[in-house]
């Protein structure tokens, strides 16, 4: 998973490309960079370690499978949901050759990609799942996914989609906290303040919250190119200090629109 040296070069590669998209809005680059750690860290960080152009990079930063997925209520179930929609075919010949592609060099990917049925619902550095195909299917079909600047604009849209949904669009700044809050929205559908961190989709350890609050802290640490770091690096055996207690937040269903319900992948859990 990614670490300091990880977000060092995603800054250095990204930075001046997420403050573009960020212009506005009450998002952060470290915020930016917690949602790409999160959601393709385990991705990217190998493949920028390849010698691969960043175009080929950010077109194989694609993820989770199914077919038949144990637990998903999101189209598309199986391939032949898929296959029944308009250019559906089409579209399951990209995700599944995203699928062997990406596998090259991901390797807890390789049992997947040698079924025949299985493809790829997670498209994009920051990650839009297949089940917004029906509403926008040229976004995947003409793979607008692997264009960073695109990618960016789309993780920002639903960013902001979850701000307003969790009642925050009005606010100028977030706190760390409310990061959080907002990048648990953009991954589940909703945010309940009772349960903190423990929210979003659980990969065997911890809850997206979690992963994604440390994340967050540890981009805090990595400076941009000729800029101090927001927060100084914990020493060996030390965590960051968190932000002092946000308060009490406020909730709101986002009502289905992400509802993004991951496959188990990383660390040898995608079958």
């Amino acid at each position: 998973m990614p670490n300091a040296d990880a977000i060092r070069w995603f800054k250095g590669e990204f930075q001046r490309r997420i403050e573009s998209a960020i212009a506005g809005t009450p998002f952060s680059l470290d915020m930016l960079t917690a949602v790409a750690c999160q959601e393709t860290g385990y991705i990217w960080d190998v493949l920028r370690k390849q010698n691969l152009s960043k175009n080929r990079l950010l077109g194989l930063c694609v993820g989770d499978t199914l077919d038949e997925d144990r637990g998903r209520r999101a189209f598309p179930r199986t391939k032949a949901a898929l296959l029944a929609k308009p250019r559906g075919l089409e579209m399951f010949n990209i995700a599944r050759q995203a699928l062997i592609d990406m596998a090259q060099y991901i390797p807890s990917y390789r049992a997947a990609a040698r079924q025949s049925n299985k493809f790829c619902h997670g498209f994009g550095i920051f990650q839009y799942d297949l089940q917004f195909f029906l509403n926008e299917p040229d976004y995947f079909l003409e793979k607008r996914y692997a264009d960073f600047d695109a990618c960016a604009a789309k993780a920002v849209e639903e960013l902001s989609a979850a701000m307003k949904h969790i009642g925050w669009q009005n606010k100028a700044s977030l706190t760390d906290m409310e990061m959080v809050g907002v990048a648990i929205a953009y991954n589940t559908g909703t945010y309940r303040p009772s349960r903190g961190l423990k929210q979003g989709h659980f990969d065997g350890r911890k809850y997206y919250g979690e992963n994604f609050f440390e994340f967050l802290r540890l981009s805090k640490t990595v400076p941009s190119p000729g800029a101090a770091p927001a927060i100084a690096a914990a020493g060996r055996g030390f965590a960051a200090l968190p932000p002092p207690a946000a308060g009490v937040l406020e909730r709101a269903p986002l009502q289905g629109r992400r509802a993004r319900e991951h496959a188990t992948r990383a660390l040898g859990a995608v079958d």
